[in-house]
């Protein structure tokens, strides 16, 4: 992300002396600045799969246990021909299971600071801080899928070791629309409907991106053979 490069033996000694003064500086002016201001909304479903669709239902009132909002997945034409929809009980056994959706944010503070440095034309100090706000992003999504996997009672599955869980170890899998799975955005109508995220002030733009920028949403599953696949 910050562009450091070096030639074998001298990465980590660039990133000790250059990268990590330069982010403790702009982790203090963002603190400082208060451009932060991470944010989640996230709850679980019942829901049933039919064929590659992922129906989601009414919980209580008078359509309880009826379709409320469906997801479409593309299906592989090739390999174990998988479909996220495989990974939950089909409709026909009778049978309901959960799904869970998240959409977390850093907010729109440091997405306005990246487009003012971006416009000021300070070019390295708009990616350092793009860069790091979008990580911390993907840091607040992995964090809430362990949040997620406790409250479901499977955490005492996790790996151990940090770079275990950056490998998958864990139940389940975190699936991000517009990527291979699920790449199909326009999904996140359904998704915002359940979660309503305007709650966190994040929006869905009339492509189907969230804003702001740094802002990402997922459906978690928890089967345990749900790993990162490409359906496309």
């Amino acid at each position: 992300q910050w562009g450091l490069k070096g030639a074998r033996g001298e990465y980590d000694l660039m990133v000790e002396n250059e990268g990590r003064p330069r982010l403790r500086s702009l982790m203090n002016e963002v603190h400082a600045n208060g451009w932060l201001n991470a944010a989640v909304v996230y709850g679980y479903f019942p829901c049933v799969s039919d064929g590659n669709d992922l129906i989601v239902l009414h919980h209580e009132g008078v359509d309880s246990g009826k379709e409320r909002v469906r997801f479409s997945f593309p299906r592989q034409s090739r390999d174990r021909r998988l479909c996220l929809s495989d990974f939950f009980r089909a409709k026909s056994t009778g049978d309901v299971d959960v799904v869970a959706f998240h959409i977390v944010t850093m907010g729109q503070s440091v997405s306005e600071a990246t487009g003012k440095l971006f416009a000021e034309d300070r070019y390295r100090e708009y990616l350092e801080l793009h860069g790091l706000s979008v990580q911390l992003t993907e840091a607040l999504a992995e964090h809430w899928h362990g949040r997620v996997r406790e409250e479901l009672g499977y955490q005492t599955e996790d790996d151990k070791t940090l770079a275990g869980i950056l490998d998958q170890g864990y139940r389940g899998s975190r699936y991000s629309f517009g990527y291979p799975a699920c790449p199909d955005l326009d999904q996140q109508l359904q998704l915002c409907e359940l979660l309503d995220p305007a709650r966190i002030g994040v929006e869905l733009s009339e492509e189907f991106q969230l804003h702001p920028e740094q802002s990402t949403s997922a459906i978690i599953v928890h089967h345990p053979e749900a790993k990162y696949f490409n359906a496309t």
